[in-house]
């Protein structure tokens, strides 16, 4: 197999690694046995299901894969650099797609895959994941300024290939804590959640509210109000929310009645949510401290690392308004993390091997149930079936129309150089500090859209 290197002039501009990859160039990586591959991720709660698959990768073609997690996300960005440095990188690494992987590879760090990866490989992906690691236009253009992180990048180059996929809006819910207020099922509508809340707090007015790490107040504008101002008011209200025209932003009737619906969750968060970060909100929930979570396909597995039996929640899309343009919105998947080989492997033929191994239907979906996490393979009816019930309904959650489907990824209609972190922190002041009223916060978010739209004119 031939391994495409990247240029002089891509190791010269890659900020991320700049001034430890030549010396990488020369070195070679993994075990350097010819029966043996070496693999890295930061994902402890991968570990399990990527050595259960190796397993069986070995049965079939006789290479061994070993399989070691660096944790957490720092520690394993700093063991890729300083492994550079030396040359004993490993033939396969599993990082965060769309980021580490092109920046890496703008620096020579992985190898350039168009060569490697086959049109019935990239199939095995949904659409809308397929050009994950891929360098299109846009992601080409993101590359230019010099501060870009992954400046150098080449236009048709793939840096890696989807592996995990997911999304945010994801509410999980305790079914014994759900069982002992009177519900015998997950709610389908907003009303019905914000029935369900009444219900949970009523029965354990100390634990029976909503979780979520609002210390990272981003969590509680990008997972919860955006999604449910998409099926209040379809997308192209939506969209105007972030836009110029003064009568149809966060300020207007719309921007009100999405505010006033967010603000029924005020009476039910969790004491001290706004203090918690993302981890440490899964944490409680796992703990039984709240009925209630919202987070992402990717919480799942965290919770059960927390101790918590994934049998024992359920999960499903945050619900729609069921007055709204789009009563049951579906939520778009994002690739999460995706699969980089070494540029420096003397293996390319088998790391490729076991990459496209993980492609397969079959195999995704064992992994998928050993790591609770959803993988990027596009999974039939039969496999899907492996999968338990709060997988197979975050799986769920995907299935809509163009016209129906919220795209977290999809920026176009923000200002220029929007923040989403101030827009989120005013959020907070409303719910759950009950600082602000929804017109109060309208104005205030819009006041605050209109000085990025002046400013980047």
């Amino acid at each position: 197999m031939r391994i495409r290197h990247s240029r002089t002039a891509r190791l010269a501009a890659a900020g991320v690694a700049a001034g430890l990859l030549l010396s990488a160039c020369g070195g070679s990586s993994g075990s350097g046995d010819s029966d043996s591959l070496e693999m890295w991720t930061f994902k402890q709660t991968h570990v399990a299901a990527l050595r259960a698959a190796a397993a069986d990768f070995e049965k079939e073609t006789g290479v061994k894969v070993e399989v070691e997690a660096y944790t957490p996300d720092e520690a394993f960005v700093t063991k890729i650099q300083s492994s550079a440095k030396t040359g004993d990188l490993p033939d396969v690494m599993e990082m965060h797609s769309d980021g580490e992987d092109l920046a890496l590879g703008a620096g020579g760090v992985v190898a350039e895959l168009t060569d490697v990866v086959s049109d019935a490989w990239l199939d095995r992906y949904p659409e809308s994941v397929r050009e994950s690691g891929y360098v299109n236009d846009a992601k080409l253009k993101e590359s230019e300024p010099e501060g870009a992180k992954f400046h150098g990048v080449e236009k048709g180059d793939r840096h890696s290939v989807p592996f995990t996929v997911g999304t945010f809006g994801i509410v999980y819910a305790n079914k014994r804590m759900l069982t002992d207020a009177g519900i015998t099922a997950p709610p389908t509508t907003w009303a019905g959640f914000i029935d369900a809340l009444k219900a949970t707090k009523a029965k354990d007015a100390r634990n029976g509210g909503l979780a979520l790490g609002l210390k990272v107040p981003d969590t509680g504008l990008t997972w919860i109000a955006q999604p449910l101002a998409y099926s209040i008011l379809g997308e192209q209200d939506y969209q105007a929310l972030f836009g110029e025209d003064t009568s149809a932003t966060w300020s207007s009737p719309n921007g009100t009645k999405v505010l006033e619906a967010y603000d029924q969750l005020t009476p039910y968060w969790m004491p001290g949510t706004q203090s918690l970060d993302i981890d440490e909100a899964d944490q409680a929930f796992a703990q039984g401290k709240s009925a209630f979570l919202v987070g992402g396909t990717f919480t799942l597995s965290f919770l059960e690392q927390s101790g918590m039996d994934p049998d024992d929640v359920h999960a499903f899309a945050l619900p729609g308004a069921e007055d709204g343009q789009v009563p049951q919105p579906a939520l778009g998947p994002l690739a999460l993390t995706g699969l980089s080989m070494s540029a420096t492997t003397d293996q390319p033929d088998k790391a490729a091997q076991w990459m496209e191994y993980l492609s397969r239907p079959e195999v995704a979906a064992k992994f998928a149930e050993g790591a609770s996490d959803l993988p990027a393979t596009a999974l039939g009816s039969g496999d899907a079936d492996l999968l338990g019930d709060a997988l197979a309904a975050m799986l769920a959650s995907f299935d809509g129309t163009p016209e129906t489907t919220y795209d977290p990824s999809y920026r176009g209609y923000f200002p220029p150089a929007y923040e989403q972190d101030k827009t989120a922190a005013i959020l907070v002041d409303m719910s759950p500090l009950d600082r602000l009223t929804p017109q109060q916060t309208g104005k205030k978010i819009t006041d605050l859209t209109d000085n990025y739209w002046a400013t980047g004119r």
